[in-house]
Order: structure tokens, then sequence, then C-alpha cells
């Protein structure tokens, strides 16, 4: 279970801040962000099982990406891997808009899906459970394994600490991935109930999740300035939480 948060149109600075967590087992073999050799201008980690990504830029200025839609017991054996969603999206050239025309027509083919997408004007969230498109409007929004702004309880304490570091012109990188290392579950009281039984719930619903077989993979903040130039940091972690790799760009746009 990912987290997301976004400042899309809201910072007097930034058209655009992004803050995430990468949810996954820990067993699945993949690459932190790097410059893709077949895929030249495309930043992004790498999923060495089936060959997509989960987040990622170009330096044409486009940025996406994808998380789960929560459907348990939900059982999908040849859909198509959701991370070929990000990476089709970098390596087109096409405004977000015809992408998402032409995803609609497949969107079958995939299971459930969260995906944003930004062509460098424009940004779109494309769900294929419930409506399927929808125009991103100024503001903060934030995401886990349901719709954009669902108010799971760490989507809605996420995205108001978000908030809170937004609020000044200079933005704090420290802050923001202490924000995205909150490993502290919430109280059974205010759990969400998605249908995995209380002990995972309860797991899944700290902001960063520590777990021997299953948590949070990396952090990631993206801090695209209003001149275009963007800023990429992604901090990758063990099984047991502890940080083993900190990587930082500076791209300037083509």
């Amino acid at each position: 279970m990912c987290v997301v948060v976004l400042a899309y149109a809201h910072h007097p600075r930034y058209r655009l801040v992004l803050a995430a967590n990468r949810d996954e087992f820990h067993a699945r073999p993949s690459q932190s962000a790097h410059w893709w050799p077949d895929h030249p201008g495309l930043l992004a980690g790498r999923d060495l099982e089936a060959g997509g990504t989960w987040l990622g830029i170009n330096r044409s200025g486009r940025l996406a990406l994808v998380t789960n839609f929560r459907e348990p017991g939900a059982r999908a054996p040849g859909k198509r891997s959701r991370g070929e969603l990000v990476r089709d999206f970098l390596a087109d050239d096409r405004p977000a808009a015809e992408f998402a025309a032409d995803l609609s027509t497949v969107a079958s083919d995939y299971s459930g899906f969260n995906l944003v997408v930004f062509d460098g004007r424009n940004g779109l969230y494309l769900c294929n459970r419930g409506d399927f498109q929808q125009v991103l409007q100024p503001g903060i929004h934030g995401l886990s394994n349901h719709r954009l702004n669902t108010p799971w309880p760490k989507v809605e304490k996420t995205r108001h600490r978000f908030a809170d570091a937004l609020a000044s012109d200079d933005i704090d990188e420290v802050e923001l991935f202490s924000i995205l290392g909150d490993n502290r579950p919430f109280d059974d009281k205010i759990l969400a109930d998605t249908g995995i039984g209380r002990e995972l719930e309860k797991l899944l619903s700290a902001p960063f999740v520590i777990s021997p077989d299953y948590g949070t993979r990396c952090s990631t903040l993206v801090l695209w300035d209003n001149s275009g130039d963007m800023h990429f940091s992604e901090r990758s972690f063990t099984p047991a939480g502890k940080m083993d790799q900190e990587k930082s760009y500076e791209i300037r746009l083509d």
C-alpha cells in the first residue's frame, strides 16, 4: 500500500511538489532511480520482474506515477503490468489527454490502477475503477490504494502535514522525508476497513510500512519549479526500515 501527496499549481515557487512512498514485497527485484539506457531522458526506478516503473519523470517535462487499486481477494492472472503505464507515458510525447483516450480503450487489460500523469502543461488522474478520467485541479491531493483523495487515515494525516510543510516559500526536503517516514500505525478505532483483516489493516495504516516481507521500499520527492527545472530525490530502505541508499538529481528540462 503506497501513499502519495502532491501540490499542483499551489505553491508560489513550484508548479508541482510531490512526495511518495512505494510499498512492495521486499523479494520483488527492482532497481533504484536511474537514467534508463533504453529510454534516453527517462529517470525512474525499475521493476525487474515486469520491466515497468512506479514513478518517474523525463527531460521533456513529463511525470507519471501509478498505485494499485486495492481489491481484496481479486485474482487477475494474465493482466498486463501496471508499471508499463508509467513507462509508456514517459516514453511518449503526446498530450496527456491523447494518451488517456487511447488508454481508456484497453484499461480493462490491467488490474485496478490509479495513474497520475503530467505532460508539462496539464495533469490528469486516471482510474479504471469508477469514472476513468479526472482533470487534476490546483491544490493539494492525496492518493493511496483507492481513488484520489479518498480520506483514508494515512492519506489525510500525510496530506495535512504536507500542507503545513508547504506553507513556507522555502520547502525543507528533510521535513518532507520526515513526513514520509512516519511509521506509526493508527488506533484500531479509526482504521479504514478495506477487507484485508484488522491485523494487516493496522500494519498498512502507517504512512511508512515496516515488516520483514512487505513494506516501504523507497521514498521519492519531486520539486518542479516555475522555471521548469526539477529536483528529484530518492531514498531506498531495507526491510527493517533503514535507509541504505540516497540519490539526488537536478534536471534541466529540454
